[in-house]
C-alpha cells in the first residue's frame, strides 16, 4: 500500500510514485522518482511490474507515496523578494517581529512551491505606506536571514544597493566583508528609481501611484518627482564610484552583480562593463534585446506574465518570453504567482511547460550560481513540488525539501 503524504515531515529516503516528471527538456509521464539521502538518486519510468506492486525488488524499504498522476517539478527559487518586509508590516500602523515575520512568510511561500528564497534587503532610505528601508534595518534583516533555520526554505538574502546612497554603500560594505568566504558570491542587485530613467522612464505610473495610495495631491506628487531628480543630480559622483566599488567587486568574483531596470542598450554596455550576470526588470525590448545580444541573464516579474502586463506601462514579461529575452522569473511581491506564472506561460502556448517551469527553477539557480539545485537530476537536492494542474490555476499538492 502507499503511504501518506509527508505533511509535517521530510523524509531523507522515499520513492516518489506516478506522477508526471517536469524534465529540462520534457514531461516524463508516469514516472518515479527515488530519493535517497536527501538526494535525488533516478527519475526514471516506472516499470509494469512496479506499478503493479508498488516495490522495487531487491530494494531496501523505504515510504512509498503516490503522485496519482499530478505533476513533480522541481521546488522553486526566487530570486528577488520583497514580500518579508511587508510581512513584517502588514499595516502602515501594524509593524511585527522580524522572527514572526519570516516564519510567517515561509509558511505561505512554502505552500506556493517555493523552497529557495532570495528576500530583498534595501541598502537605502525609503519611507512609504508599504515599507520602509534604511541600512540598518537592510542589515536586520539580512540576520534575520543568516538565522533562519534552513529547514522547509533556504533561506538567503539579495542585497539591494541604492548607488545614490554613501549610508547604503557603507553598510553594504561592513555587509559584504563578512560574506567574504560565501560560496557562492553574495547576490548584490544596483538600482536607480529616479523618475525619468530605469523603472520610471515615465514618471506618470509612479504620480499616479502616490496619489491613489498615499492620498498626496498631483502637485505634491509633482515637487516629489522633482525633488527625486534633484537628488540624483546632486548625487551623481556618488552614484558613479558606487557602481564603480561593484564592478570591481563582480570582477574579482566577490558578488555576482544584477542590474536593476536597465532602460537602454547603453545602459546594457554599462552592465557588461561592470561584470553583472544579469539584468533585473528591462524596461523595454530595446534592453532586453542588447542584454541577450551581450549574453546577460534576464529577469522578468511573475506577476507581470501573470497578470499580461507591467504595472508601470514597461514591458510585458510575455513580450519577452515570446522573442526569448527571459531566463527568470522572480516574484518581486508574490511568491505565490511564480508557479502560476509559469502554468499560464504554457497554457497560453507562450512556451512549453519544461521551458516555463525552467524559468522558475533552474534559472534562477544559474542566476544565484546554485549548481545543487533547480532540476530533476540525479545528484541534486530533492526539493521537489508536487502540483495538482486540473483547475484554472495550479495549487500545490505538497513541497517536499531536501534534509539539510
Amino acid at each position: 500500500m502507499s503511504e501518506p503524504w509527508p505533511l509535517d515531515s521530510n523524509p531523507a529516503d522515499y520513492d516518489l510514485l506516478d506522477v508526471r516528471a517536469v524534465l529540462g527538456d520534457r514531461v516524463l509521464e508516469n514516472a518515479r522518482v527515488i530519493v535517497r539521502d536527501g538526494r535525488i538518486a533516478a527519475v526514471e519510468p516506472m516499470s509494469a511490474a512496479f506499478a503493479a506492486v508498488g516495490r522495487v525488488p531487491g530494494t531496501t524499504r523505504v515510504p512509498r507515496l503516490r503522485g496519482h498522476g499530478l505533476f513533480v517539478a522541481p521546488g522553486l527559487i526566487d530570486t528577488h523578494s520583497d514580500a518579508l518586509e511587508r510581512e513584517k508590516r502588514p499595516r502602515p500602523t501594524a509593524e511585527l517581529p522580524w522572527e514572526f515575520a519570516i516564519v510567517s512568510l515561509e509558511g505561505r511561500a512554502v505552500g506556493a512551491g517555493v523552497t529557495t528564497m532570495f528576500h530583498g534587503a534595501g541598502f537605502q532610505n525609503k519611507e512609504s505606506h508599504k515599507v520602509t528601508r534604511t541600512p540598518g534595518r537592510a542589515l536586520e534583516l539580512a540576520g534575520v536571514v543568516d538565522a533562519a533555520p534552513a529547514q522547509r526554505i533556504d533561506h538567503r538574502v539579495l542585497h539591494r544597493l541604492d548607488i545614490l546612497s554613501d549610508e547604503g554603500a557603507a553598510a553594504l560594505g561592513r555587509r559584504l566583508e563578512s560574506l567574504a568566504d560565501a560560496s557562492p558570491a553574495p547576490l548584490v542587485s544596483f538600482e536607480d528609481h529616479t523618475p525619468g530613467q530605469g523603472q520610471y522612464t515615465d514618471p506618470e505610473p509612479l504620480k499616479s501611484y502616490w496619489v491613489g495610495m498615499e492620498a498626496v495631491s498631483a502637485e505634491e506628487a509633482d515637487a516629489r518627482i522633482a525633488q527625486l531628480m534633484e537628488r540624483a543630480e546632486k548625487f551623481a559622483p556618488t552614484a558613479e564610484a558606487n557602481t564603480a566599488w561593484l564592478g570591481g567587486l563582480a570582477t574579482d568574483g566577490r558578488i555576482r552583480l544584477l542590474g536593476h531596470d536597465p532602460d537602454s542598450a547603453e545602459m546594457i554596455a554599462h552592465l557588461v562593463s561592470l561584470h553583472c550576470v544579469a539584468a533585473e526588470f528591462p524596461v523595454n525590448l530595446e534592453a532586453a534585446r542588447a542584454a541577450r545580444a551581450a549574453g546577460l541573464l534576464i529577469v522578468g516579474g511573475a506577476p507581470n506574465l501573470l497578470r499580461g502586463g507591467s504595472h508601470t506601462n514597461n514591458v510585458a514579461a510575455a513580450d519577452l518570453l515570446r522573442e526569448g529575452l527571459l531566463d527568470v522569473l522572480s516574484s518581486d511581491y508574490l511568491p505565490s504567482a511564480l508557479l502560476a506564472a509559469a502554468f499560464r506561460a504554457a497554457d497560453d502556448q507562450i512556451t512549453d511547460l519544461p521551458h516555463a517551469i525552467g524559468l522558475v527553477t533552474s534559472g534562477p539557480a544559474r542566476l544565484a550560481g546554485l549548481d545543487d539545485r533547480g532540476r530533476l537530476a540525479e545528484g541534486l537536492r530533492a526539493d521537489l513540488v508536487v502540483v495538482d494542474a486540473s483547475g484554472r490555476y495550479p495549487r500545490v499538492a505538497t513541497t517536499l525539501t531536501a534534509q539539510r
